[in-house]
């Protein structure tokens, strides 16, 4: 996760904390950059849940976007129910490293793409879906998630070509009839990537699996474009949809999370208490573990904001902190910041480019309440909070 959002115009002052804010005329604008993409180029840019999931801003995004992408029957099931109430024509996709049985029959209720893991997978389920067609079912488009080796993503933990990935199959797991059934083939192989990226990307697929397009309808470029981040070329974008469309002759489909939602919202947290244990060490009331995870796996270093004001690597302006999450893990640990001024308690710190892949991972671990989610009017300022949590939110996980 790259931290690329300079700037939150709002006034925070009066806001609970912690609390997940997205400023709706920074997602419009994220929006108006894949409307346009679509429209030039003919692709279909789905927004995949897995990275952001604010359904309370359903209507906003399906709006722009053609419908949404799921990688289980929960995310299928909020995909149907809210991103696809109320409009026929939009399109709920799944794709994950298997099904059970169960979760199959869910999906083919849920969904109008389902794309298979492997072959052995597609043989177990299909019968299955003869059943669903069998007792009126409506029908379904499946495909195949293939993995060309092709490498472009530094950190291992986020690359689905990595040695010995799970995700997708290669070709020579792939028969002769390895197809039959199937309308698409779904490749991802991306993370905050640029578009010279998919184009390499693309080309290597072509290479290993270009013989079995002119059966298919559509082909699916997974995620992790990074198309309204600040210099990607969407006019190479445009170029390799339309390239695609035309030579082969089928649908295009793109699945980004953090695309929709990059740069669009912040968490605010409140400081509790400022400790001393050979540096100054400010506690929050946020976790770096339960709020913001990927800053411990990926790991990155957040953009972080005191009075409007950026703060600075550790030493860099005069009053530097550790920023520590509220919770009992020793690692809890956001990073080392310096500050223009000596920061103390009741103090907001505002965590820039927190809306993707934040809220959909947050956690109760340790009992540590959720941080409430939210929207802001750009025209008005006005912040709305639209969900709170508590303890039934901890409790109900257990039992």
């Amino acid at each position: 996760m790259t931290a690329l959002m300079m700037d939150w115009p709002y006034d925070v002052s009066n806001i609970e904390t912690p609390a997940f804010l997205v400023d709706r005329g920074a997602l419009q604008r994220n929006l108006d950059i894949l409307k346009d993409v679509q429209d030039r180029s003919g692709g279909k840019i789905l927004l995949a849940l897995k990275g952001f999931a604010m359904w309370s801003l359903a209507d906003q995004m399906m709006a722009a976007l053609p419908g949404v992408t799921s990688s289980s029957t929960g995310e299928a099931r909020l995909g149907r129910e809210e991103f696809a109430r109320g409009r026929p024509s939009h399109e709920v996709h799944a794709c994950a490293p298997a099904y059970s049985d169960a979760d199959f029959k869910e999906l083919l209720t849920l969904c109008d793409h389902i794309v298979f893991n492997s072959i052995t997978q597609k043989n177990r389920l299909l019968p299955i879906y003869d059943e669903h067609l069998n007792n009126g079912g409506k029908p379904v488009s499946f495909g195949l998630r293939v993995n060309h080796g092709h490498r472009e993503v530094e950190v291992e933990l986020y690359d689905p070509s990595a040695p010995c990935s799970r995700m997708g199959a290669p070709r020579d797991q792939i028969p002769e009839d390895g197809l039959d059934g199937l309308d698409g083939l779904h490749f991802h192989s991306l993370c905050e990537l640029g578009s010279d990226a998919l184009e390499r990307s693309v080309i290597a697929f072509e290479e290993k699996f270009g013989d079995l397009i002119p059966e298919l309808k559509w082909l699916n470029f997974g995620g992790g474009h990074h198309i309204t981040a600040p210099g990607y070329d969407v006019e190479r974008l445009v170029r390799l949809i339309k390239r695609i469309k035309e030579q082969y002759d089928v649908e295009v489909y793109l699945e980004p999370g953090e695309a929709i939602a990059i740069r669009t919202g912040v968490l605010v947290t409140t400081v509790l208490d400022i400790m001393h244990n050979q540096m100054d060490i400010a506690i929050l009331d946020t976790s770096a573990t339960a709020h913001m995870p990927d800053v411990l796996e990926m790991p990155y270093r957040p953009d972080v904001t005191l009075d409007g004001e950026l703060a600075g690597a550790a030493g860099e302006k005069p009053f530097t902190y550790r920023l520590g999450g509220n919770s009992c893990l020793s690692g809890d640990v956001i990073g080392d910041f310096s500050f223009h001024r000596k920061l103390k308690a009741d103090d907001k710190l505002i965590f820039l480019d927190m809306s993707h892949y934040t809220m959909v991972k947050t956690t109760t671990f340790n009992g540590v309440r959720l941080p409430s989610i939210g929207h802001v009017d750009p025209e008005t300022g006005e912040a709305t909070i639209v969900r709170r949590f508590g303890y039934d939110d901890y409790k109900n996980r257990l039992s």
